[in-house]
């Protein structure tokens, strides 16, 4: 699961720095606010893939710890050399109190669907923009028409049903959390029945945020961007705050500023700064993605070493 989600990340800081020079509009409450960039766009779901994998990696460590020898849930008479077996199946650590071993059952599940959820979030959301953008009313982006499909009656549809199908099973997995916990809420300490239930969703949940993540991928490696789009007049407004920073830093009040340029936009004098003065850290003149970049892979190289301890540990048993 974590080289699918490298994979997107370097996906996404490759178009991010591509499409760093190409503007696009800023939305708040769905109403165009300021000028963005396909660069700053792309470089948000990458930071943010950066902080699922995070998050995953503090899952790990908690339930990278070694339950066996907690029996049904209060030990055993046999000397059991607990040590042993965490070292040869290469856990950090173990469960030490065997109650609370026990009561990891579902704990852990939720702990870790919690951390897969967080990755499902931040793809369903991109899942959400894509289908937003891919829009006739928007056609800021589009795909190659056989990553698409058509309509049962409508021959002039391209619909984007690989990323309503991601948006859709990322919303599972962003239920999966609430549903653990709703089967282990009134249970005490100690084994149940009910806990078999949890692996009705938790078990295929891995493969379906892999296949988000492989499907992800894929599909930003056909994407088309559209240059051009803030030539729009319908455009225009996005860039008032510009102006209005620019007056301000030309000494005038703010206040006075945004009255002024409100006032140009109502008689129709408004015009478009001929060029943005972005240069503070993450902004459309200063992206960040080698700070990012690093960032993500403090958390990867952990995954990595991981990934090598359980390796030898394996080997030295089938030697």
């Amino acid at each position: 699961m974590v080289s699918l989600v490298q994979q997107l990340f370097d996906r996404l800081i490759s178009l991010s720095n591509q499409y760093k020079e190409v503007l696009m509009p800023g939305y708040t409450h769905l109403q165009v606010a300021m000028p963005s960039s396909f660069g700053l766009w792309f470089g948000a779901y990458a930071e943010s893939l950066a902080d699922d994998l995070l998050i995953l990696k503090s899952a790990y460590e908690i339930v990278n710890r070694n339950p066996l020898g907690s029996a049904a849930g209060y030990g055993s008479s046999f000397p059991l050399n607990r040590q042993m077996t965490s070292d040869l199946l290469a856990f950090e650590s173990m469960n030490y109190n065997v109650v609370y071993a026990q009561m990891g059952r579902g704990k852990s599940e939720k702990i870790l669907s919690n951390a897969m959820a967080n990755i499902a979030e931040t793809m369903g959301k991109f899942a959400m923009d894509i289908c937003l953008y891919m829009g006739q009313n928007h056609a800021f982006i589009t795909f190659p028409e056989e990553y698409t499909t058509g309509s049962s009656i409508m021959p002039h549809k391209k619909n984007p049903d690989v990323f309503e199908l991601i948006r859709a099973r990322c919303n599972k997995l962003k239920a999966l959390p609430n549903e653990i916990a709703m089967i282990t809420t009134n249970l005490p300490s100690g084994y149940h029945r009910d806990l078999q239930l949890i692996k009705e969703g938790f078990v295929p949940a891995f493969e379906n945020l892999k296949s988000c993540l492989f499907m992800s991928h894929f599909m930003l490696e056909q994407i088309k961007v559209q240059e051009n789009i803030v030539g729009d007049d319908k455009y225009k407004y996005m860039f008032s705050v510009e102006l209005v920073n620019q007056l301000v830093l030309e000494g005038m009040p703010f206040r006075d500023a945004y009255i002024e340029v409100g006032r140009r936009i109502e008689k129709g004098t408004f015009e478009v700064p001929s060029k943005l003065a972005h240069t503070h850290a993450g902004s459309l003149g200063n992206l960040c993605n080698g700070e990012i970049t690093e960032r993500f892979n403090v958390s990867r190289s952990f995954f990595e070493d991981q990934e090598k301890l359980v390796r030898k540990a394996f080997e030295a048993l089938l030697v």
